[in-house]
């Protein structure tokens, strides 16, 4: 099972966690590009509050997003609403999810899995992907790797927008392979600023961990791609620290 679910951090992910935007869509334009034209339906797992899957749903691809967070999932269903995109929003965890019909494509974006909480559920995940594909799509993910989570998760920063603030305090915690965060931010009231708190963990695994499992579980034709060249020179993405994977489910 997943962490508990993104709740009032959810409500202003999209005014905080926006700069990694253009890296990402660089990212799918070169890594899935040759791909979407044979993609007729997709499911963006781990969807937050929608962005990726509203991107499909204007190519006309039929999408599915799901998400453990129940305010992402209104969240998501209200943008794709206002924007008229027929997206179906469905809550659901990562290793357990299931679609009504398998899709030709599953992608998982923002280091997503990295958020389940042990190292073993990634064979659940990957698991869940398979069974929700058909034969020979693709799942396509990214990860954090032990450098981002060690460089860029440890020690403080703080960040503000019109009327709201936001610290973050992470550390790296070697023997349980994990990133440790904990959000604090506070929203102006009127005269009065509200104080609101949550914590997010995120797991690592080796390569090789990876594309044992993936194989396993009855993916094949793994690739991967370093994130560095996607971001551009970012200062605090050097190579290493986030990988892009793209596995094929295999043909019965």
């Amino acid at each position: 099972m997943t962490q508990r679910p993104y709740t009032q951090l959810a409500e202003y992910y999209d005014r905080f966690f926006t700069s990694h935007r253009p890296a990402y869509r660089r990212a799918r334009r070169t890594i899935l590009g040759p791909l979407l034209p044979r993609v007729r339906s997709a499911c963006e797992l781990a969807c937050g509050t929608g962005w990726t899957a509203l991107e499909f749903a204007r190519r006309g691809i039929k999408v599915y997003a799901v998400d453990l967070s129940p305010v992402m999932c209104r969240i998501a269903r209200a943008k794709a609403r206002r924007a008229g995109a027929p997206v179906v929003v469905r809550q659901g965890d990562m290793p357990t999810f299931r679609l009504p019909e398998p899709v030709d494509l599953i992608t998982s974006e923002y280091d997503a899995v990295n958020h389940v909480l042990r190292k073993s559920d990634l064979m659940r995940v990957a698991r869940a992907a398979a069974r929700a594909l058909r034969p020979g799509g693709y799942f396509y993910f990214d990860v954090n790797n032990r450098a981002h989570l060690e460089k860029n998760w440890s020690g403080a920063s703080w960040q503000e927008r019109p009327g709201v603030a936001m610290v973050m305090r992470g550390s790296y915690d070697r023997r349980r392979a994990k990133g440790c965060a904990d959000f604090e931010w506070f929203v102006q009231d009127g005269k009065r600023w509200r104080r609101f708190r949550e914590h997010v963990e995120e797991v690592w695994w080796t390569p090789a961990e990876i594309r044992r499992t993936l194989r396993a579980a009855g993916f094949q034709a793994i690739r991967a791609w370093d994130a560095a060249p996607f971001s551009q020179g970012h200062p605090r993405l050097p190579p290493g620290c986030r990988t892009f994977y793209l596995a094929r489910k295999r043909l019965l």
